[in-house]
């Protein structure tokens, strides 16, 4: 094997025993396992660590370890028969994943693809799903070798979802921006509550710890903030909130609204069996659940707003007399 081989925004030589990537701005501070596994797709991850453990993947002639963030120029080199360029394995995408997300981009432009996800769906690959969000964006985009997820959504919510198509827009600016800058996004939800909304309640402060099986609120927890307005009562048995993220924890909005009196219709961890017993007779499954808009300030000075309407199957629960 000779001569230089051309990967987008990376540049890769090879010689009769080593192969050589070439790390440009663009791919500067990724995850080495990451940056390898979107580009040797033909190479196991589990080998990739395994050269890592040994040795035989090395950065700038020095073992590196998982987890060690790539700089501009550093030169990664391993086995050249490893890293043969090849088509990748195909990845056990079901069909109806497909179809089911084929139609959902709501908006593209040249950094990011915003999908309004639907409810049961998981953003990645996982234990109990063959594949998800990314893995079929991935196979319908082929020509976005880069594209990844920059946040998460729980499988049973719905709703906008934000997938990026270059490192540089993923690590530099969006995590950041959701890292240290929280209150610079604007993620608003509409979320199907039990009971009739206490007036008076705008904002929830109450700190989350992770358990084992669930998020509890206390007070060695993590600081939380959820805003909430009423958007819509639904007699005396239920109340449709716009509910505005602040801080984002794992599971805020479910445990912060289960804390107030009043949890997420069809929540099965933290909602009451008697209400989720009542929508389920009415047609309705699943969390009632919805990132329905986002505001993002864009390196430019723009701001990005996407907006995704409420989903069909709620609409169809109001008018089946919830």
């Amino acid at each position: 094997m000779s001569g230089v081989f051309q990967h987008p925004s990376a540049e890769v030589r090879s010689d009769s025993q080593m192969y050589t990537i070439v790390i440009d701005g663009e791919h500067a501070g990724r995850r080495i396992e990451k940056f390898l596994r979107s580009r040797l797709k033909t190479v196991p991850a589990g080998e990739l660590f395994r050269l890592m453990r040994k040795g035989h993947l090395r950065v700038n002639g020095k073992k590196v370890q998982e987890g060690y963030r790539l700089a501009e120029n550093d030169k990664i080199t391993l086995p050249a028969l490893l890293a043969a360029p090849g088509q990748a394995p195909e990845h056990d995408v079901p069909e109806y994943l497909v179809r089911q997300l084929r139609n959902t981009v709501v908006h593209e432009d040249q950094d990011v693809l915003v999908i309004d996800k639907p409810a049961g769906i998981a953003v990645h690959q996982g234990t109990d799903n063959p594949a998800g969000v990314i893995e079929v964006f991935r196979q319908l985009r082929p020509e976005l070798p880069d594209l990844e997820l920059t946040h998460r959504l729980d499988r049973d919510t719905s709703g906008l979802l934000v997938l990026a198509k270059t490192p540089s827009m993923l690590l530099r600016y969006l995590h950041e921006l959701l890292r240290d800058r929280e209150d610079e996004i604007e993620r608003h939800y509409l979320a199907l509550v039990a009971g009739h909304w206490k007036q008076g309640i705008e904002s929830i402060h109450a700190p989350l710890l992770r358990r084992a099986d669930k998020v509890v609120v206390d007070p060695h927890g993590q600081r939380a903030e959820t805003r909430v307005v009423v958007r819509q009562r639904v007699g005396q048995r239920a109340t449709i909130l716009d509910v505005q993220l602040t801080t984002g924890r794992k599971h805020q909005i479910r445990v912060h609204l289960q804390s107030q009196g009043h949890p997420i219709a069809g929540d099965d961890r933290y909602g009451f069996a008697k209400f989720n017993r009542r929508v389920e007779q009415l047609g309705g499954r699943g969390l009632f659940l919805h990132a329905t808009k986002l505001v993002i300030p864009k390196p430019d000075g723009q701001e990005l707003v996407v907006e995704a309407p409420m989903p069909l199957r709620w609409k169809q629960l109001l008018k089946a007399g919830l």
